[in-house]
């Protein structure tokens, strides 16, 4: 019998918590949330908290992702932290984030080297991918997919493809946007279809088929079950939820569920 698919439970806790509140609200998930075979609990504190809870956390359990860096190694880059100087303390990074995208002006060939500089370092990126709500107004979803997607992966081999995660999060559904409204189970569907397609032409069949997509933009303990009931997604990339030890909690019990369905 073929074991089911990995379910990827996310946390983006943006820029929230100290490192002290970071290592509090660690240990509480910690207590809670057992270690679920198929089930990749992940969580992304701030880059001041990855060291110390890195040294907390247990690996069986939870891993932890970085929410940016740098694409350079090293050199003269004051402020920036390299993804070699948190490899140790990661195994997984965001990257191409919608906030990143739109209020640090982050450009598609910076995500691309980001993307890359995270595999020549040992880390899995999460490629953040969606579309604003202009685009969706102006017919362009399927061309801003394609574009976020090429750009992103320039970099990316085939023999690599296999580990990169992307996670599709339309900007109009991103709760931290005023005007965010939830994405429908078909509004995703449409949109994992368009990025299977455009893995498979790019990499090969084998490779859209086993890319694992996430979901992320609204999502909580309402909307977690719905969301991993379409078809072809494999996860969630949470982001307010997850600084809530009950909604975060409820929401891998639900992954566990699902888990169990498939």
């Amino acid at each position: 019998m073929t074991s089911p698919r990995k379910i990827y439970i996310i946390g983006n806790w943006k820029m929230n918590f100290t490192p002290g509140e970071s290592s509090l609200y660690l240990q509480r998930l910690l207590n809670r949330i057992p270690i679920i075979r198929n089930v990749e609990v992940v969580i992304a504190p701030s880059t001041v908290s990855l060291q110390p809870l890195s040294l907390q956390i247990k690996r069986r359990q939870m891993k932890l992702a970085a929410q940016n860096f740098y694409w350079r190694d090293y050199g003269a880059f004051t402020g920036e932290t390299s993804v070699s100087q948190i490899r140790s303390f990661v195994d997984y990074a965001i990257v191409g984030h919608s906030e990143r995208r739109y209020i640090f002006n982050e450009s598609e060939e910076d995500i691309g080297k980001k993307v890359a500089a995270a595999i020549r370092n040992g880390l899995t990126p999460i490629l953040c991918i969606g579309e604003t709500a202009m685009d969706r107004k102006d017919g362009e979803t399927a061309a801003t997919i394609y574009s976020q997607l090429t750009n992103g992966l320039h970099e990316v081999s085939k023999e690599d493809i296999s580990k990169v995660i992307i996670a599709y999060e339309p900007v109009w559904a991103i709760s931290s946007n005023k005007n965010a409204r939830p994405a429908k189970p078909a509004d995703i569907d449409a949109a994992v279809i368009l990025i299977r397609k455009h893995i498979s032409k790019l990499y090969g069949k084998e490779a859209g088929e086993d890319i694992p997509v996430l979901y992320g933009g609204s999502v909580n303990t309402d909307t977690a079950g719905g969301y991993l009931d379409v078809q072809g997604i494999d996860g969630l990339l949470i982001g307010g939820a997850s600084l809530i030890a009950d909604s975060f909690c409820g929401i891998v019990e639900i992954a566990k569920g699902k888990l169990n369905e498939r």
